[in-house]
């Protein structure tokens, strides 16, 4: 339980700083800008997409209604569907917290195979699902004026705008327009709204490596260690179902490397955990049609079992393991005052998190 342990305290100051940053973001940069070029159905709008998609900090089950929202405001299939690889995979504060675990080239090849792949899906769905041109065009027209616009708060909807009214709702954004109010929205996004969101699934990661380490014999990976395509086999049959986020991915394939398996292996339990789950591929077929789908997990196991052979068959292994071995040095040294500091902070909002959607349930359910 001491490698648990240190692993909450080596990933808690950097959890806490990629909150920080997704909440800046999301308070910073208007919505406006991740609408507006993603709507004609070429490889434009599927790089737009997935450079927009790989910062933001949206999880597995958060990504759905956003990437359903771009498409229903005009975005293309092959961009929702860039977007939809891209963002669960990575996120400003999943790519923090895979360096404090991983090392630097985990946290620089994650991203990296995020956009390779999303851009693969996407160009795919565009190629095998096309779509009239004129439908994906129809969310390049808006009815606000220049100065609404710029301000970032147009929220025009299709019926009002061919009645040719605007329906920006100032207010709304009132809090917003200000630095200071700007400020506040990105630390309650930050330490408030997104901690709730993934606050669960990064104890779940955090509890199934604990089990990992502490039920699981070291032998029991014997099989696969040094195997990657056995390694990568496994993996991929536990990941395509499991709902975890990008974040609370990073401990599990910690505690699997440390029983084992390769690095590779490793990158795709990183890649097709928090991408592919039973939820998304029901609602992607419903919304978006089989062939989107299709498309869909093509792109994310082939770009990770592609991640996965890069890693393990062309680059130095040692890249990828001394960190893990640095790691278990200071796990005996023990953590420091700033390091507790951090998890005693991150430890209280995950419980205030939790004792919030509890209260929010019981009333509701009253």
């Amino acid at each position: 339980m001491n490698e648990i342990l240190h692993l909450i305290n080596q990933m808690s100051p950097y959890l806490l700083l990629g909150f920080l940053l997704a909440g800046i973001m999301h308070a910073f940069i208007p919505k406006r800008y991740f609408t507006r070029y993603l709507s004609k159905p070429d490889l434009r709008s599927v790089v737009n997409a997935a450079l927009l998609g790989i910062p933001l900090p949206l999880c597995s089950c958060g990504v759905l209604p956003t990437a359903m929202s771009l498409r229903k405001e005009g975005a293309s299939k092959g961009a929702a569907t860039s977007f939809l690889i891209a963002t669960p995979q990575t996120g400003v504060d999943s790519i923090i917290a895979t360096f404090s675990l991983m090392g630097l080239p985990f946290a620089v090849i994650r991203p990296i195979v995020a956009l390779v792949t999303a851009l693969f899906g996407g160009t795919l769905v565009n190629v095998i699902d096309k779509e009239k041109p004129e439908k994906a065009e129809e969310a390049e027209h808006c009815c606000c004026h220049h100065e609404e616009e710029e301000a970032g708060y147009c929220c025009c909807h299709h019926e009002e705008e061919e009645a040719g009214h605007c329906c920006c709702h100032h207010e709304a954004d009132a809090k917003q327009t200000t630095f200071l109010g700007k400020c506040l929205v990105a630390l309650r996004y930050a330490f408030v709204d997104m901690i709730a969101d993934i606050g669960k699934w990064l104890v779940l990661g955090l509890v199934i490596a604990a089990l990992i380490t502490v039920l699981v014999p070291d032998t029991f990976f014997a099989v696969f260690a040094d195997n990657t395509w056995l390694s990568i086999l496994l993996v991929l049959a536990i990941s395509i179902p499991m709902y975890i986020c990008a974040t609370g991915s990073i401990p599990i394939a910690v505690a699997l490397m440390l029983k084992g398996l390769t690095p590779g292996a490793a990158l795709v339990l990183l890649m097709a955990g928090p991408a592919a789950n039973f939820a998304s591929i029901l609602v992607i077929r419903k919304q978006m049609g089989l062939r989107t789908l299709m498309a869909y997990l093509a792109a994310i196991v082939g770009g990770a079992i592609g991640g996965a052979l890069v890693i393990d068959y062309l680059l130095p292994r040692a890249w990828f393991t001394d960190h893990l071995v640095q790691m278990s040095a200071h796990c005996v040294e023990g953590a420091s005052w700033f390091q507790w500091t951090c998890t005693a902070v991150l430890l209280l909002l995950l419980g205030y998190a939790f004792y919030k959607n509890r209260k929010k349930k019981s009333c509701t359910c009253h």
